[in-house]
């Protein structure tokens, strides 16, 4: 019989980049164009809602209207965290934690107070993926305000899952144009083709796993610094820079030390992240709104000066920190928020995942010593 390595020598590539893993309706990335279900992330991000996008993930169609209502009552009706819940919640730490290693703990946590966690039913599984959806910003909202000393707001369940964050955050009314910011931002994070965080989702219910430890899978591979914590990075880069007159230097000491520029460059992006565009124009827009304008000009300088330099463009990560710095959001929660987006997509998979499974189980190209005794 052929050892692996007579099979696969020479086939898998470092990360498996270019290898081909499963069959997808969700979401495909060509050249720069990204899509959802066959819609362009342009066009979804200046027609749709978050809502809406949650519904063509899972449906790969866009909703009636009668479909949509029906969906935001359920999202309404789930969105508050039981009671019992909070309590175990208040008990986990705080102090020096990350927020993704609290919220994959407190994610874990929920499953065991969902008495369809083990669902394997059509009905009972979209009952968990509605549960999550709805809860995933209450729950890092919740973390905020635990750590900070502060009560946990209600949500409001008339509201959309982007005011209802940004409420439940702060503690008072976002503004309408805040609210429609944030909104795209979720719309822009949900899926992003067969991306470490929906593969590891993938990987874990191919085995027939419960979807809560699905989404854990998922979690744990966002809150890494090379997938879901770059923005945060490239936030407090900016801010150890400190000032546009300081940018082009620091950068280009950064490169000549072959220091990474978080925020630039994509493994399958090679024309420029069409994310990045969108996210791009908001930020210059609510920087100057709240008088912030320096962090979207030192971003565009060191955008500039990146492209020059090495030829390498911006990601999704790079432009979103200024815009949720600029709405005042903690930046050790940009992660946290990541999630609260891409729980969509996961689930996504999670379900594809279910509907035409084998369990994954590739073969590793042994390198290791031959023909050892003791």
């Amino acid at each position: 019989m052929a050892s692996a390595t007579e099979i696969y020598s020479g086939a898998v590539d470092k990360g498996l980049e270019g290898v081909v893993a499963c069959t997808t309706k969700i979401s495909s990335i060509i050249d720069a164009t990204l899509t959802y279900a066959g819609y362009t992330i342009e066009d979804l991000a200046e027609h749709s809602n978050f809502e809406e996008v949650v519904f063509l993930l899972w449906n790969n169609r866009l909703p009636k209207p009668n479909e949509l209502e029906q969906l935001r009552k359920d999202i309404a009706s789930n969105i508050k965290l039981e009671t019992e819940l909070v309590k175990v919640l208040k008990t986990i730490p705080t102090k020096n934690i990350h927020p993704m290693a609290w919220l994959r703990t407190a994610v874990s946590l929920m499953g065991l107070y969902d008495s369809q966690a083990e669902a394997t039913t059509p009905e009972g599984r979209r009952a968990v993926a509605i549960r999550l959806t709805s809860k995933m910003g209450q729950l890092v909202s919740a973390f905020e305000r635990i750590r900070m000393g502060k009560e946990i707001i209600e949500p409001v369940k008339e509201k959309s899952v982007a005011w209802n964050f940004l409420y439940t955050l702060k503690g008072k009314e976002p503004e309408t144009d805040l609210v429609k910011i944030f909104d795209t931002c979720l719309v822009l994070h949900a899926d992003h083709e067969l991306n470490c965080s929906a593969f590891a989702s993938r990987v874990t219910s191919s085995s027939l796993s419960d979807i809560y430890s699905s989404v854990v899978s998922a979690i744990g591979a966002l809150k890494g610094p090379l997938h879901g914590g770059a923005n945060e990075q490239v936030m407090l880069m900016l801010k150890k820079i400190g000032s546009l007159e300081k940018a082009k230097s620091w950068i280009k000491d950064a490169l000549d030390n072959k220091e990474k520029i978080m925020g630039f460059g994509h493994r399958v992006y090679k024309n420029g992240d069409p994310r990045a565009k969108i996210l791009a124009t908001m930020s210059e827009k609510l920087t100057k709104k709240m008088g912030e304008g320096h962090w979207y000009e030192m971003s565009k300088l060191i955008d500039d000066t990146v492209q020059s330099e090495k030829g390498l463009l911006p990601n999704v990560d790079f432009y979103s920190a200024t815009v949720y710095y600029s709405m005042g959001i903690p930046i050790d929660l940009y992660t946290p928020i990541f999630a609260v987006s891409r729980i969509s997509g996961w689930l996504a998979h999670i379900f594809e995942q279910y509907s035409n499974n084998r369990i994954y189980r590739p073969r590793g190209e042994y390198t290791g010593n031959r023909n050892l005794k003791r």
